[in-house]
């Protein structure tokens, strides 16, 4: 490998783009081959990136001795068999979230990068978002207490999809977040949900999660409403935050509000309703510093923050939640 990594990207459809933005725009690798099957679709991008070679066969990019990595950005049912076709071609391995579909297929990239001692990492984006780094900063320092609850709302009149439900679709952010803010996994999950547009395509869930901890934590995730909501909120001992991906800025606020022990009444307590303030957050975009770690990965050969045991955890999660909803149909 040469000392500036060499990076493929396969899959050009609705994210595939600003991985090739990003890519080329990056002094510490170099961009050498775009790859889908669209011919439209490669014509299109390869503006972004004309230094890069383009083709329509994945078994091209395999076989380029002029690639040592491969950003997957391709449906998600393809996820798990592309990145183990990656791996043992001996190349590292980017891939869009989710890992998998199942459990079984994520462990199988998990296997295929340890066999080929090659790096495996999966885009949860919002694990490298400034204002959820900085939320993550302010429930270890202890600033909002104890950790009570955690819910997040991610709703839009958006694209329906045909080949994952909103759980997968939506569901796969917040649970990444979810469970990287806590460090800890649930060890009880339940899920209903609505299938409003297509039969047995759920367009609305609502999932629950308990963790070993007693914190508990909820997610509304739907296609099928009149707003568009990101959000996540978490609710402490001493204060709450939340982080609002919608705002133009502002994204992180955190509130001094709770309830005080009411020291002229044993055991009563009282509301504390303060003041609230906004951190001060690095002006970078998400999916630069994500896939800037990826390539710094890659050049000294350590695991990625979102590496594919990540990945795993999260499909673990979300396979669990899909068992609850289809118990609950």
């Amino acid at each position: 490998m040469s000392n500036r990594p060499r990076i493929a990207v396969t899959g050009l459809g609705y994210w595939g783009p600003n991985l090739v933005r990003n890519f080329s725009a990056m002094a510490s690798c170099d961009l050498t081959m775009i790859c889908d099957a669209d011919t439209e679709a490669l014509e299109r991008v390869s503006a972004l990136a004309p230094e890069a070679v383009t083709t329509t066969s994945f078994a091209d990019v395999l076989a380029s001795d002029n690639v040592d990595a491969v950003a997957l950005a391709t449906p998600v049912p393809t996820h798990a068999d592309l990145a183990c076709q990656v791996l043992a071609a001996g190349k590292h391995c980017f891939v869009e979230k989710p890992l998998a579909q199942s459990v079984a297929d994520a462990q199988r990239a998990v296997d295929a990068a340890a066999a080929a001692d090659r790096i495996l990492m999966v885009g949860h984006l919002l694990e490298y978002h400034p204002a959820v780094e900085a939320l993550a900063e302010l429930i270890s320092s202890g600033e909002l207490g104890e950790v009570r609850y955690v819910y997040g709302n991610r709703q839009n009149l958006g694209q329906l999809r045909s080949d994952e439900n909103a759980l997968w679709s939506l569901g796969a952010h917040d649970v990444a977040v979810i469970l990287s803010l806590l460090g800890e996994e649930p060890n009880y999950v339940s899920a209903v949900g609505e299938a409003c547009v297509r039969p047995g395509v759920e367009d609305v869930v609502f999932g629950y999660m308990r963790f070993p901890s007693g914190i508990a934590a909820h997610m509304h995730l739907s296609w099928l409403d009149p707003h568009k909501e990101r959000r996540i909120t978490v609710v402490g001992s001493k204060r709450m935050a939340v982080f609002d991906d919608m705002k133009i800025e502002g994204k992180l606020t955190v509130y001094d509000k709770g309830f005080d022990e009411d020291t002229r009444s044993w055991g009563e307590y009282i509301a504390r309703a303060g003041g609230s303030w906004t951190p001060q957050l690095a002006n970078t975009e998400p999916l630069r510093t994500e896939l800037e770690h990826f390539v710094t990965s890659i050049a000294e050969g350590r695991a990625p923050r979102t590496d594919g045991q990540s990945g795993l955890r999260v499909v673990s999660v979300l396979e669990g939640l899909q068992n609850a909803l289809e118990e609950a149909r």
